[in-house]
């Protein structure tokens, strides 16, 4: 099964990059985001199918180093940012790679980790997505634009896939994803430019181990 599982995940992430190409011959932000709320689906696979660390941490770690590849020589540019100043997309796979050694050595449970990877694929990628398409208000942060539509949408998202995990789980409770939600929200909104890659997955992955 986690033999399977490694060559689903990859298989599944090279199918996410050949449609993004197409996408991005006529939206470039929608075609990133693709990839961002796409790739995020792997922590579903991980949990159908892995049971073996080493194996499950295979993908990753992997995708650290052809992203930072791509990063450098722009090969899957319809994951790329036109600018050149951060490493978001080498940070998605390092937040994967981490949380995927802390679920199975420490917390032994794939939900922590789950939540906070999906609200950064779900509710981060639709709220750059909303937050560049609608006009809303906007604000700086640490330099970083943001914008109301943006923090809205990713509330939203971030509460829906929660919810949908949790209850999954059998760890639904109201309170809790909300709070989990908020906390996800205020997260994305205080990251530098690129960092929430980073500081939203493995911190909403914090929040829910110490909530839930």
């Amino acid at each position: 099964m986690n033999i399977l599982g490694l060559v689903i995940s990859f298989l599944y992430v090279f199918l996410i990059l050949f449609i993004s190409t197409f996408i991005a011959k006529k939206d470039g932000e929608i075609s990133r985001k693709f990839v961002h709320i796409g790739v995020s689906n792997c922590w579903i696979i991980a949990i159908i199918f892995f049971n073996n660390v080493i194996i499950a941490s295979a993908a990753p770690a992997i995708f650290i180093i052809l992203n930072y590849i791509s990063y450098k020589k722009d090969i899957f540019s319809s994951m790329e940012r036109k600018e050149k100043n951060s490493l978001g997309t080498v940070y998605y796979p390092i937040s994967y790679l981490i949380l995927t050694l802390v679920s199975f050595l420490y917390f032994k449970n794939m939900l922590y980790a789950g939540i906070g990877m999906l609200a950064m694929g779900y509710g981060d990628g639709f709220a750059a997505i909303f937050g560049t398409k609608i006009k809303s208000i906007q604000y700086r942060i640490f330099g970083e634009k943001k914008t109301l539509v943006g923090s809205i949408s990713m509330f939203i998202f971030t509460f829906a896939v929660i919810s949908i995990l949790t209850v999954a789980f059998g760890e639904f409770s109201l309170l809790n994803v909300l709070l989990i939600t908020i906390f996800a929200t205020v997260v994305e909104a205080l990251s530098p430019f690129g960092t929430d890659n980073l500081t939203v997955p493995l911190l909403t992955t914090l929040a829910a181990y110490f909530i839930l």
